[in-house]
């Protein structure tokens, strides 16, 4: 069948792309740029020209890979029209051509010896590799080692195996993607391409992603930039932006609370246990109702597990009694199982164990929420504390250097932070905000 014109499908910024002649693209930019749709239909259309030719699609992680590159390629396939060609399998993930056999082949970097392991039959060779969301390896060797394992065989033609890059840029200067890309711009054998939304002129973009763009834009220029422009701004000092966190002396009447939810740190003896209470309104804003805070310091008697217990339990119902909406959840630090055990065996309930990733990813949502402007926090003696700690709350500079993937933060009165980033990270779905 005649396939449309990738041209009039394309926004014209990834023309260079499709039309390089250079073997290594490195293709970054702001999020809703359309790089990686721009990479699929590339790849669709230069596979659908050789019958023999596969490509191999990956990510860092085995588990992400049905909701990102496999769904991408099924998108480019549909969308030119030839997915009625292909049969789809999920074990092995494959894309495969009907008649040709040959197509699209899905893989983590978590299992690098089934990389190894992959024989073709003969006649067939791997023509394309695309790493996506590439940031997330754990360093340009990962790459290297790739390109090894598929250049190796001789393409027919003079053929080169062409390598796509796709990422967004990390806020740290210091990450090695940043670098090792700021390197290749001086290299003859690959284009560095940058895109952003403001460069699809096709309509990929939704005017509700628009409007969402220009509210990030408006609220949080810095974030902005980093997100949606893919500028790398630095990760600077403080870690949050203070004029995000929005004080209000009632919560407004046309935007009532629909629901609650709750996140504790604990400490025990050796540090401040802290429990927040969220109000989710029916606008899709969240409001910081009220805080406990308990620090064992200068304490000769120290709070115990019963103690921990009863006072959270207390927070719980005090909070549930003034607003008398559904608990949507309760959420405490999954390392405390103790904690979790001690709630229990007193109030027959499981607390929730937040499932906690890399610090800074989590710093990262909590930020996202902030720079929606959906944030507020009552201006109440209780919450002062909440404040002051996320104002304090800094990086650690020497980590930023030597850890650039996985930036620390100085541990020191951290407790609300701490919280307040379980709750995100544990609501999700009903925030609405996706992990980057």
């Amino acid at each position: 069948m005649t396939i449309p014109n990738l041209a009039k499908s394309l926004n014209p910024t990834f023309y260079k792309i499709a039309m390089t002649d250079k073997s290594n693209i490195i293709a970054k930019g702001g999020r809703s740029g359309t790089k990686s749709s721009a990479v699929s239909e590339v790849l669709v259309y230069d596979k659908q020209a050789d019958p023999k030719a596969n490509v191999m699609c990956l990510r860092q992680k085995q588990n992400s890979l049905k909701l990102s590159v496999y769904n991408q390629i099924s998108w480019a396939l549909h969308k030119i029209g030839i997915a009625n060609e292909y049969t789809f399998r999920s074990n092995p993930m494959t894309i495969l051509h009907k008649k040709h056999g040959t197509g699209f082949y899905f893989m983590g970097m978590d299992d690098p010896q089934a990389l190894k392991g992959i024989i073709l039959p003969d006649g067939q060779y791997f023509s394309d590799i695309w790493f996506e969301e590439a940031d997330s390896l754990r360093g340009v060797d990962e790459i290297d080692t790739v390109q090894d394992t598929f250049t190796r065989k001789e393409l027919p033609n003079g053929r080169q195996v062409r390598t796509f890059v796709t990422f967004n840029p990390p806020k740290n200067p210091y990450h090695w993607i940043n670098e090792w890309t700021e390197k290749k711009r001086n290299d003859p054998n690959w284009l560095v391409h940058h895109s952003t939304y403001l460069d699809d002129v096709r309509g990929y973009n939704s005017q509700q992603i628009l409007d969402k763009i220009e509210q990030y834009k408006l609220n949080d220029f810095t974030y902005y930039e980093w997100m949606y422009l893919g500028k790398v701004v630095g990760m600077g000092d403080n870690v949050y932006n203070m004029e995000l966190f929005k004080k209000i002396t009632e919560i407004p009447t046309d935007d009532p609370i629909i629901g609650l939810a709750f996140a504790t740190d604990t400490g025990h003896s050796q540090s401040a246990t802290t429990s927040l209470a969220f109000g989710l309104s029916r606008k899709g804003n969240v409001y910081l109702l009220d805080t406990d805070y308990y620090s064992p310091a200068g304490k000769t008697k120290k709070r115990t597990p019963v103690g921990h217990a009863k006072a959270i339990n207390a927070f719980y119902k005090r909070v549930y009694d003034k607003y008398q909406v559904p608990i949507y959840q309760k959420t405490v630090d999954s390392a405390d199982g103790a904690m979790r055990n001690q709630y229990s065996d007193m109030y027959g309930e499981w607390l929730h164990p937040v499932k906690k990733t890399k610090k800074h990813i989590m710093i990262d949502l909590f930020s996202d929420l902030l720079a929606q402007g959906r944030f507020f926090m009552l201006d109440i003696p209780e919450n002062e504390i909440f404040y002051e700690e996320h104002k304090h709350y800094r990086w650690d500079e020497k980590s930023l250097k030597k850890q650039p993937d996985n930036p620390k933060v100085i541990k020191v009165d951290d407790h609300t932070c701490d919280a307040a980033q379980y709750f995100v990270m544990d609501n999700l779905d009903i925030l609405n905000i996706k992990i980057k």
